[in-house]
């Protein structure tokens, strides 16, 4: 028997508001809040699976 490796690829999404002086400094700032663990996606920003074939890396 062959061995496969078979990726289960997850996507959790949410959307964050916040005011700022810019789409450079809003990013800056939810990216910011991302790293203090301030935002947490969990079970409820679940958005889609998709199971496939891992690629292998080449080279």
């Amino acid at each position: 028997m062959k061995k496969y490796s078979i990726e289960v690829l997850e996507v959790l999404s949410r959307i964050i508001e916040v005011e700022a002086s810019d789409e450079e400094d809003a990013i800056e700032q939810v990216r910011q809040m991302y790293r203090k663990c301030e935002i947490v996606l969990d079970d409820s920003d679940y958005k889609a699976t998709e199971i496939g074939m891992k690629e292998e890396k080449s080279g």
